[in-house]
């Protein structure tokens, strides 16, 4: 399987990178850039053979079977298309759209052309949300209230790495994103009622610092969901499932209960890093045929959901 890594040298592309070093039969042949010069040097010092800043000289290469974008969130759809229109098979990093038209054309595009599409929602994988996930699926307990914290101190526009950033986050299509796509996998349920307010805008970059949301299945599955870009502690996304038999708190993959006991992940999932087995997963689609866990198809239902938050943000 030959892969071509876009945004290779941003945070999650070089996670990426080092998730794909540890899986067999797989070569990155092509990173893309943002300037010659860096690019160039990082392939270099990668061992990678091809390095550009223009995806589309990537696509049109014979040595290219698969993509995997880590690029700026404003350009994913855009770029995610034209992987499939190359025949390329794609795993778009989280959130695939910034918008519900562009998220119901990536789906569409994905069943005209017949490639796997997958995105990104890392959180499916997780062994912690794995594990609580295999326990619903065995039938030992069902979720009453996931209740989540995403919090970041982020007040200038920087990176995980602390690096400026060329285009702008967003709380709702991007942090949000994972949270409300686990809701609804983990649930089994697309949420029937939403709520959303969001804090004043940032005066330069834009966009709400802190947001609330709320959201609650058919059978009355609950989700509360406080999202911060102001918090200056402890950073990252934390959940805590409440559960009719258990409850459970997951930060990132590592598992306790209730009581802060540590859960035993051993044998949930072939690693303990999320970025490795949403890769594992799209090679493993690619080569077997078949759709993928995360393909755009299954993923599109929360954005469908974020629309509609949006919606009641705007007073719709």
């Amino acid at each position: 399987m030959k892969i071509c890594v876009a945004g290779a040298a941003g945070a999650f592309g070089m996670k990426h990178l080092n998730a794909l070093a540890k899986i067999d039969g797989v070569e990155v042949t092509s990173v893309v850039g943002r300037t010659h010069d860096s690019i160039t040097a990082f392939a270099r010092e990668r061992g990678i053979a091809h390095a550009t800043t223009d995806l589309a000289e990537s696509l049109a290469r014979n040595d290219v079977d698969a993509v995997i974008l880590s690029t700026p969130t404003q350009i994913h759809a855009e770029q995610t298309i034209a992987c499939l229109r190359a025949g390329k098979h794609v795993l778009v990093e989280i959130p695939m759209a910034d918008n519900i038209e562009d998220a119901r054309e990536i789906v569409r595009v994905q069943k005209e052309t017949g490639k796997i599409a997958m995105a990104g929602h890392v959180r499916r994988f997780n062994p912690s949300h794995q594990f609580v996930q295999n326990e619903i699926t065995a039938g030992n307990l069902n979720i009453q209230q996931m209740d989540v914290q995403t919090y970041f101190f982020r007040r200038t526009n920087t990176n995980a790495m602390g690096n400026p950033r060329s285009w702008t986050d967003h709380l709702l299509w991007h942090h949000a994103c994972h949270t409300v796509d686990l809701f609804q996998y983990q649930t089994g349920e697309n949420a029937s009622e939403v709520f959303g307010m969001e804090g004043p805008h940032h005066p330069d970059l834009g966009i709400a610092m802190d947001m609330t949301i709320g959201l609650k299945t058919p059978s009355g599955a609950l989700c509360t969901l406080s999202l911060s870009f102001n918090n200056n502690g402890p950073l990252g996304t934390f959940f805590r499932y409440i559960c009719d038999n258990e409850t459970y708190i997951a930060r990132y993959d590592d598992l306790f209960t209730g009581r802060e006991d540590p859960v035993d992940l051993a044998g949930v999932a072939v690693s303990s890093n999320g970025i490795e087995l949403i890769d594992r997963e799209f090679i493993s689609a690619i080569n077997e045929g078949r759709e993928p866990n995360a393909s755009v198809a299954q993923a599109l239902p929360a954005y469908e959901t974020l629309d509609r938050i949006e919606k009641v943000m705007n007073g719709g």
